[in-house]
């Protein structure tokens, strides 16, 4: 059986689709209630697992100037906040080594972003606590060559790992997903996470920060759901125009709700055909 487990969340085989969602970075409290409340409304409506998922620090900003988030110590705070208030798995990333323990003692996944996903020491660190960890691929890597990643982990005796796609690098400024990329990854026995708003970003495609094509998040969507993943990771925002990170692949949160009903009637077609 290939599963993951983030608190008293499942996702993988015998589980329905899961939902990794959230802000971009944390902009404040406030804005993570918000759309924690609303996205956990949605999916208990649609029967959907869900993960809030937001990030303290943004270390890979395009721009020195670009807005970073609250830092690992407000930024955690807000975090155990938003968890003990709604009652949800937590899953933020880290950048550096040592920032693995005290995330591990708020958050249920811990996620190495795609830019580090090689990064040995940052990945036996996250796996050496024991919690789920979520490794990105980088946009520089086949599907297949996250096999090492994912023996950097489980080196550690943590199976408790999930993979997720968020395209590939194609020329400047632009990525592409291949979905038999989704297939390869699932293959290295590690449920699959599609990563629907990241895989429309264009990378520093706006000079001093990337730009994206949000429209194409629900096409992306009905896509991977339909060539198989275990969980959906998509950042959401109330006003993505003026989000003060990723503003242009972000999904508008008044979108969610179709985007995701039209998710499932894909994944109950998929079932009733296995049936």
């Amino acid at each position: 059986m290939v599963i993951a487990r983030a608190g008293d969340v499942n996702f993988g085989d015998g589980f329905g689709l899961a939902l990794f969602a959230g802000p971009c970075v944390i902009e404040s409290e406030e804005l993570c209630m918000d759309i924690c409340a609303r996205v956990k409304e949605i999916t208990n409506k649609l029967g959907i697992a869900y993960v809030f998922k937001a990030s303290f620090d943004k270390a890979n900003r395009t721009s020195v100037d670009s807005f970073r988030g609250l830092g690992i110590d407000k930024g955690l705070e807000t975090l155990a906040r938003v968890k003990s208030r709604y009652g949800v798995p937590i899953l933020t990333d880290i950048h550096e080594p040592w920032q693995a323990k005290p995330v591990s003692e708020v958050a249920d996944i811990i996620q190495i972003p795609a830019f580090l996903c090689r990064q040995t020491d940052l990945i036996v660190a996250a796996a050496e606590t024991g919690k789920c960890v979520n490794i990105k691929k980088g946009q520089f890597l086949a599907a297949w060559d996250m096999k090492n990643s994912v023996a950097k982990a489980k080196s550690t005796g943590n199976d408790n790992i999930s993979l997720t796609e968020r395209g590939n690098s194609f020329g400047y400024n632009t990525l592409v997903v291949d979905m038999c990329g989704l297939p390869a990854l699932r293959a290295l026995g590690c449920p699959v996470v599609f990563d629907a708003t990241h895989s429309v970003q264009r990378p520093g495609g706006l000079g001093a920060s990337s730009g994206g094509a949000r429209e194409y998040i629900p096409h992306l969507v009905r896509a991977a759901v339909a060539v198989g993943v275990d969980a959906l990771f998509m950042e959401v925002h109330p006003d993505p125009a003026n989000a003060m990170c990723d503003a242009a692949s972000m999904l508008d949160l008044a979108d969610l709700a179709k985007v995701l009903a039209e998710a499932k009637a894909i994944e109950t077609a998929l079932l009733g055909c296995e049936g």
